[in-house]
């Protein structure tokens, strides 16, 4: 039986726009994540706490085996896709300024429209 699951924009947006890349269902993505994360859990071949001392940059990157340097990788793009407060801040005044491009909420590239002082 299907059942629903409550997911945040952020992470609906990263689904969305990997499963257009990968001409999968929204639903078909969300499994085929699921179905990777479960089986490299589950494999033995590496230590999630290794991972994320990584992405802390805690540990080198060297240090870690194929298997982890895989799923570190994965977390590294997730985290960069992801603006820091600094970033928001600075895209926000260049906004303000009517110097700023940006996303809209399907990821698409926007740039601000120039509005004519009367």
């Amino acid at each position: 039986m299907a059942q629903s699951i409550k997911l945040g924009d952020d992470l609906m947006k990263i689904v969305r726009r990997e499963s257009e890349l990968q001409s999968r269902s929204i639903a078909g993505q969300t499994a085929h994540w699921v179905r990777i994360g479960r089986a490299i859990e589950k494999s033995g071949n590496f230590d999630h706490a290794r991972i994320t001392a990584a992405l802390a940059g805690d540990i080198e990157t060297t240090d870690l085996t194929d298997e982890e340097k895989d799923v570190w990788l994965d977390g590294f793009v997730e985290k960069m896709g992801r603006p820091g407060s600094d970033e928001d801040a600075f895209f926000a005044r260049r906004r303000q300024l009517g110097l700023g491009v940006g996303l809209d909420a399907a990821g698409n590239l926007v740039r601000q429209k120039a509005t004519r002082n009367a």
